[in-house]
């Protein structure tokens, strides 16, 4: 009951109803109605009985010097205030704690919906196989050693190995490859990643708590609750302010007999520009930077960006976009680049696979007049057949031609040997004669990717690449990134293990868009989701989501970050100078507790400008 007296009384309505009658305490009296000035007993009490119960409960459930806030210096002030008759004093020092304490809150709600959209991820059945019969059960029934069947567009409800079939994986989920990944016998499957072709029946080796989709659920979970909230700067500094201030207001009673300078003194030393600066200034840029497309979920991750000196970046739709283009035609026994691209873009304009459909747009792009096709086979996960033109021709990955009995000649063996090296898929064009050349599809880097890790360099903060790609890719966009540390294959625990690695030297941001890169999201000091590329749960996770999928925002966060920070130093420095020529003036018993009261919220009112001109301020970056 008192939990809910007080939670009402704090809320924001009560505040403002406490806000003007403070204000009406002040104008009446100055203008011939004297009873006026007991309207402060409403902000009295309205913002004091709030005030009252966090410094009691602070007294009570904390630890040590964190006993002493700065609830508990207001709560004195105002206490001391009413003692000696002003009631205005006493409401205005309640008021603009409850203020700050307000504006704190309002920037460091964060959604949390993200654990919901990855738990459902999951499968809610299984296709078991008993007794040569397909069953469908509740995927927390399925036991290690089942034999389940997965057929195409369905999603893998447990870790296994494949026993019978062959497909094309997409994997994304889990390791944030842009391209599937082929599957045959004997090689394993993670649960939440989608079949895309073939129909395979696996036996399952990891089920319920144990499958990498529940493993990538507890991650997230369990670096969520690792994120203590940083403690407000008024309450770090209150541990010496409450003593300090006592000892003022006794020497000051001791020296003068003056009990009013005493209170006085109380109330000046009041920190209240301390509570307001940090959420203001952070409002302020908060409100800038939704205008620049930045999204910052949180007051804590926008100070905590301003320290950062180690940049992560995924790969797959973060340094690139995420999507297949041919890169390469390197023709062997066709005329050109352009025969190679018509004759394999007649057979897969045919095919669902996501090399084929891109090989197809290509050729759709340079405008190329296709030949006639008939006869399409395709073979899961391995490549596709056709009558081009009239003659019988292939095209597919390198085990397939093999097994077709291609023979991969010189030429066509260093094309590959190439297209391997960096990183890019390959796809082999065989005709009756031979091979008839190799096709080369690759992700596509970001124009801007290369100029911003220059910037960031220049701004003090190192660049690492975090990727599930095989390390041949990852070489390959780190040396066009200019990024010099890579760490590739990586699963998402390793991406988790790498940032914990990370932050035993520095300050780690992690950039990413992928479910794959949630729990390392939430494992950096700051996450920064790609908020139009990137998926709903790597955005709920991230403390920080770029709308437009425009890298030169991370230099404007760091540098928005660091000004904030700038401006809360300076607005505290300059609060705390105003206070001790307040106290200087109340010991001299220039200031009553009222006057007193006015000249300290005139330093409030100052924090509340330099914060407000944040908003405004023009970006300046290398």
């Amino acid at each position: 009951m008192v939990k809910k007296i007080n939670d009402f009384l704090a809320g924001l309505p009560m505040t403002i109803v406490g806000g003007v009658f403070l204000l009406l305490s002040f104008v009446l009296p100055r203008v011939g109605a004297a009873w006026g000035e007991y309207l402060a007993w409403v902000c009295v009490v309205i913002c004091g009985i709030p005030l009252l119960y966090l410094s009691v409960w602070r007294i009570i459930h904390n630890k040590g010097i964190s006993k002493i806030s700065s609830a508990l210096l207001i709560t004195v002030a105002m206490i001391a205030a009413l003692l000696i008759g002003d009631l205005f004093a006493a409401g205005e020092v309640a008021f603009i704690m409850e203020l700050g304490a307000l504006l704190e809150d309002a920037t460091t709600n964060r959604a949390k919906k993200g654990l919901t959209n990855l738990i459902a991820l999951t499968p809610e059945t299984g296709r078991v196989i008993r007794d040569g019969q397909e069953v469908l059960i509740p995927v927390d029934e399925i036991r290690v050693g089942d034999i389940l069947r997965i057929l195409p567009g369905e999603t893998v409800p447990v870790d296994g190995v494949i026993v019978e079939g062959e497909t094309s994986v997409d994997q994304s989920v889990m390791t944030g490859e842009s391209l599937p990944v082929d599957k045959t016998v004997g090689e394993s499957l993670y649960s939440g990643t989608l079949n895309r072709f073939g129909a395979v029946d696996i036996r399952a080796v990891k089920v319920g708590a144990d499958s990498s989709l529940q493993r990538l659920v507890r991650m997230v979970s369990d670096a969520q609750k690792d994120q203590a909230p940083t403690q407000r700067i008024a309450d770090k500094w209150a541990s010496w302010l409450v003593p300090v201030a006592l000892l003022i207001a006794i020497a000051a009673y001791v020296v003068t007999k003056d009990i009013v300078r005493a209170v006085t003194v109380m109330v000046v030393f009041c920190p209240c520009a301390l509570v307001l600066a940090t959420p203001t200034a952070i409002i302020a840029a908060i409100g800038q930077a939704t205008k620049h497309g930045v999204i910052i979920k949180s007051g804590q991750a926008l100070e905590r960006m301003g320290q950062v000196d180690t940049l992560a970046f995924d790969k797959t739709g973060t340094l690139t976009y995420g999507r297949l283009q041919v890169s390469d035609l390197i023709p062997v026994t066709c005329r050109d680049g352009e025969e190679l691209l018509a004759l394999a873009a007649a057979a897969e304009s045919r095919s669902e696979h996501p090399l084929g459909r891109a090989i197809a747009a290509a050729a759709t792009e340079k405008e190329l007049t296709l030949p006639p096709v008939a006869e399409f086979r395709m073979a899961a996960g391995r490549g596709v057949s056709a009558l081009v033109d009239g003659k019988r021709c292939l095209f597919g990955n390198e085990r397939w031609m093999t097994e077709q009995g291609v023979v991969l000649d010189g030429a066509a063996q260093t094309a590959l040997e190439a297209l391997r090296a960096a990183g890019k898929a390959a796809v082999i064009a065989a005709g009756p004669e031979g091979v008839l050349g190799v096709i080369g599809l690759s992700d596509v880097m970001r124009p801007e990717a290369k100029t911003i890790v220059s910037s960031l360099t220049a701004m003090g903060v190192k660049p690492v690449l975090l990727t599930g790609d095989h390390k041949g890719a990852a070489d390959y966009f780190a040396a066009q990134a200019g990024i010099p540390e890579i760490r590739a294959e990586l699963l998402p625990e390793h991406k988790v293990e790498s940032v914990a690695a990370l932050k035993k030297t520095g300050v780690v941001c992690m950039v990413g868009d992928g479910v794959n890169d949630a729990p390392a999201l939430k494992t950096a000091d700051v996450g920064v989701a790609m908020g139009v590329m990137g998926s709903d749960i790597a955005v709920d996770a991230a403390d920080v989501a770029l709308m437009t999928d425009d890298l030169t925002k991370l230099p404007y966060l760091k540098w928005l970050s660091n000004t904030t920070v700038k401006t809360i130093r300076g607005a505290i420095a300059l609060s705390m100078c105003i206070n001790f020529a307040a106290i200087i003036l109340s010991v001299t018993g220039m200031l009553t507790p009222t006057t007193g009261a006015l000249v300290h919220n005139a330093g409030s009112c100052f924090v509340v400008l330099l914060a407000a001109l944040l908003y405004d301020r023009k970006p300046r970056l290398p």
